[in-house]
């Protein structure tokens, strides 16, 4: 019999809710807006549980084969004790049992995890880290945050919480952070860290699409920008080398969707810095799975760990 799992994909617009297979094929998927600031998460928490009854019904899925429901999440949280604690894009959400809710609900096991943790299981399962037993995924958009397989296995730390590269320090010429401290990589480098640098050059509003886009047609100021941002990310990968030894590095979210010029100049940057020559050669490749990776993630909690 076909085993499945439900997955369930929380971020601070929306909520994905997935059916998935055991070959990793997404069957169903519902999505629900978040609306934290306006609704109760108990109230949110309920109408997803009503998606997934409906899901199981669709499909007329016996007990025995759902698997289980695994939950992403932002962090901070409390993976342990399933709880949100305190998300900064979801702080209605702070001190929410998410786990506790669904295991109200449903007999099957729960497992809650960091998104960006459950994203790196996904790319492990039919993903860029297929067949590597030692690496870290990488995602940088909003923010910046980072998953660690090694030795075969997800290193998630006591809570959940392992993994936080974006809370790195990496340069504190760049002022204070969103999280109080001095230059840290995702102030640097995320999307809107990028947007707000361009903003203080140029007075204007742009994306991180048209930054890239006006760097690559020939605005100097811009290059100067751009290229400083792929050697910061850069020193952000050398530190996961030199701490981890991963055997790769795979990058993904939306400001990697520049392509090879962020990948060349991080990988440039990596072969001049690592401390190892191991180290020195560790492969950067992009994410290879995309819009769905919460959702399989999530689902990879259960079918996958």
């Amino acid at each position: 019999m076909t085993k499945y799992a439900v997955g369930v994909d929380i971020g601070g617009t929306k909520i994905a809710i997935g059916l998935v297979d055991e070959r990793g094929e997404l069957l169903k998927q519902v999505i629900i807006k978040t609306e934290h600031t306006i609704v109760e998460p108990i109230v949110k928490i309920k109408e997803v549980i009503e998606q997934v009854n409906e899901i199981i019904t669709e499909f007329k899925i016996q007990s025995d084969d759902l698997q289980g429901i695994g939950i992403g999440a932002p962090g901070p949280l409390n993976g342990k004790d399933g709880i949100l604690t305190e998300p900064p894009n979801l702080r209605s959400w702070w001190g929410a049992p998410v786990k506790k809710w669904f295991e109200q609900a449903f007999t099957c096991p729960v497992v809650l995890e960091n998104d960006a943790n459950a994203a790196t299981l996904a790319e492990k399962w039919l993903g860029s880290g297929q067949g590597s037993d030692h690496f870290v995924f990488m995602t940088i958009s909003t923010g910046v945050g980072a998953g660690i397989y090694s030795h075969g296995r997800l290193i998630t730390g006591a809570y959940g919480n392992a993994g936080e590269i974006g809370h790195v320090v990496i340069d504190p010429s760049y002022g204070t952070s969103a999280c109080g401290q001095k230059g840290t990589l995702e102030w640097i480098a995320s999307g809107t860290g990028i947007e707000r640098q361009a903003h203080l050059k140029t007075g204007e509003n742009l994306t991180a699409r048209e930054i890239f886009k006006r760097a690559e047609t020939g605005d100097t100021e811009l290059q100067n920008l751009v290229q400083t941002v792929y050697e910061k990310i850069g020193v952000g990968c050398v530190t996961l080398i030199n701490l981890l030894e991963p055997e790769k590095i795979i990058l993904g979210g939306g400001v990697t969707k520049v392509g090879e010029p962020l990948f060349a100049g991080v990988r440039n940057y990596v072969k001049q810095y690592a401390i190892s020559s191991a180290g020195r050669g560790t492969e950067i490749v992009p994410a290879g799975l995309e819009q769905d990776a919460g959702l399989l993630g999530a689902a990879a909690l259960i079918l996958k760990q």
